[in-house]
């Protein structure tokens, strides 16, 4: 693997591609809106397949995804390989309509899934699945639980996968993870804006970025008034935000100075490759076509001064895009609140 393509993630000494495989959407249809639809397995194995021939090495999944259908996936896959790979998975969140559980117990009985569901006895990064604020000040309990986890060998490190980058602040104080997974997009500057990713940075906390492509909004191929299935979490937004993502998106996509250099995702791609605080950035990938497109924006990890500047101005012009301050209608743990690629 070129290691002008990868990032070493905070402290650890783990080195990742820049480019990760963000794997929620192998998972499949999941009861409720909470996927992006059918998948063929077929198809999903020869996405990751192709992900590490095109030198990405890390995979982000969940037990939540696919109700471990995801995880399944992984570990078939790379059963003869697990040494080239790097896995994150996330704990805390149970299945669709039922209450997180981020005691011990329920983190160990997770973890155990995990392992065997991914054909592994160790755990690149385990991550917390959207915590909840009370856990971030039993912080002593936490971290002496993640240690013996280390210590054993189950784990190599330890993230936090948040949904409110606001929450950001007192993960990195309270809870001092190796990574933090969080949005961040053309379309979402709240951890730049809001000082999170400086902090990061100065912690040495790797920044995993979620939503590169806004949930299909910043590829370019998404219309004004379109409508989304009934399975689909992106049913959930209003319309006007939906509306407000893709013209957004244009507006976005329209700093790209040479259209015939890369793709529009590929420059959404780069757009999060071209802050050092970002160890890697995760779309999600279901076909090889998709690979093979995302997998190229490492060659050219980063926008130039002007294309930046360009990008800065429409998002201060827009003051952000969020149509509301309302978001989606979703249950307490359902993984579309916390994820989505």
């Amino acid at each position: 693997m070129s290691l002008s393509k990868c990032r070493l993630l905070g402290g650890t000494g783990i080195l990742v591609s820049e480019i990760g495989f963000g794997a929620w959407g192998i998972g499949g249809v999941t009861p409720g809106p909470t996927s992006y639809g059918n998948t063929n397995d077929k198809d999903s194995r020869r996405a990751l397949r192709c992900a590490l021939e095109n030198e990405i090495n890390f995979y982000d999944t969940s037990n939540l995804y696919g109700d471990g259908h995801s995880e399944i996936l992984i570990g078939e896959t790379f059963k003869g390989v697990r040494d080239r790979v790097i896995i994150a998975t996330k704990a805390g969140l149970l299945k669709y309509n039922h209450p997180p559980d981020f005691s011990e117990k329920a983190i160990r009985n997770s973890l155990v899934g995990s392992l065997r569901r991914l054909q592994t006895d160790y755990i690149d990064i385990l991550q917390y699945h959207n915590p909840p604020k009370e856990l971030f000040q039993e912080n002593d309990t936490t971290l002496n639980f993640i240690q013996k986890l280390k210590q054993k060998g189950e784990i190599r490190a330890f993230g936090v996968s948040i949904r409110d980058p606001d929450d950001g602040y007192a993960v990195l104080e309270k809870l001092k993870p190796d990574a933090i997974q969080v949005n961040f997009n053309l379309l979402d500057h709240r951890i730049l804006d809001g000082g999170l990713m400086a902090k990061a940075g100065e912690n040495g906390t790797s920044i995993i970025a979620r939503t590169p492509l806004c949930f299909g909004f910043l590829t370019g191929e998404l219309a004004i008034g379109m409508s989304f299935e009934s399975f689909d979490h992106r049913s959930r937004w209003p319309q006007k935000q939906i509306d407000t993502w893709i013209k957004g998106g244009q507006q976005m996509l329209g700093c790209m100075s040479d259209s015939s250099k890369q793709t529009s995702s590929q420059f959404a791609l780069s757009f999060c490759l071209s802050f050092p605080e970002i160890t890697v950035t995760i779309p999600g990938m279901m076909r090889e076509e998709e690979v093979f497109e995302n997998a190229k924006a490492s060659d050219r990890a980063f926008l130039s001064k002007k294309e930046l500047e360009d990008i800065g101005k429409v998002y201060n012009e827009h003051n952000g895009f969020f149509a509301e301050k309302t978001t989606q209608t979703i249950k307490e743990n359902d993984p579309g609140k916390v994820d989505g690629r």
